[in-house]
């Protein structure tokens, strides 16, 4: 059995040969390393600090960095920085099949090397900023880390991918959903909604309760916002 005929060959193929050094790939990794920097790095320092920084301010935190990094490289990788969107892209189709694992990849080894850092700079402060279902109740945080993504991909799907919308206010729209659901529920599930940025934290400090669902439940949130979006009948525009 040749590698083309696997399940994604040709993907590991082109991937092989051309994706690793792409500029793209490296705006992935190098975005989400960003984005856990700045979203966990204010979890740990509210911690250090005896709750300077707020629950507020770790929420306007994880939605501000976001909202930065999509208007400095989304005219580079297109700002997916989660693997929930890079998979909800291409089953939008508007994101083509070979680039998704190089994008799976770089996003995770960004996470990582995130919390690698600030667990090098800042130390082992509780749980790096890991996502965990309050109480242990992981049904309740797996169907609001469903919702939480649906919304935010429906979001990401209404002001960044419909030629409807109007122009230059994806960022903002999307940081803000960002910031609200993160206030609102990320006392109850973490209120991550993207898998590679509950991964670095879980991976670099150990805790991996319940850490399936921070993958699941994004991937299927995301993916229900792209059948809801189907019938409000958006223009695909090119990605």
């Amino acid at each position: 059995m040749s590698l083309k005929t696997l399940p994604f060959g040709h993907s590991l193929i082109r991937f092989r040969a051309l994706e690793w050094r792409s500029p793209a790939v490296v705006a992935e990794c190098l975005g989400t390393f960003v984005m856990v920097f700045v979203g966990t790095g204010a979890v740990m320092v509210n911690q250090i600090t005896d709750g300077a920084v707020t629950h507020l301010g770790i929420s306007a935190a994880f939605g501000a960095i976001v909202a930065a990094l999509i208007y400095g490289l989304g005219h580079v990788s297109s700002a997916h920085f989660n693997p929930a969107v890079t998979l909800a892209f291409w089953q939008c189709g508007v994101f083509p099949k070979y680039k998704v694992l190089p994008y799976l990849v770089a996003q995770s080894l960004g996470a990582i090397a995130a919390s690698l850092f600030l667990q090098f700079t800042l130390g082992s402060i509780g749980t790096l900023g890991a996502t965990l279902p309050k109480n242990n109740n992981w049904s309740q945080a797996f169907c609001l880390e469903l919702v939480l993504t649906a919304i935010l991909m429906g979001v990401i799907l209404g002001s960044g991918l419909d030629r409807r919308a109007p122009k230059g206010f994806a960022g903002v729209a999307i940081g803000l959903t960002v910031f609200l659901e993160a206030l609102v529920m990320g006392p109850i599930t973490g209120a991550s909604m993207n898998p590679a940025r509950s991964l670095g934290p879980a991976l670099v400090s150990g805790n991996w309760q319940h850490h399936w669902l921070y993958w699941i439940a994004p991937i299927l949130g995301a993916q229900l916002a792209v059948w809801l979006y189907r019938y409000l009948g958006p223009e695909k525009s090119a990605h």
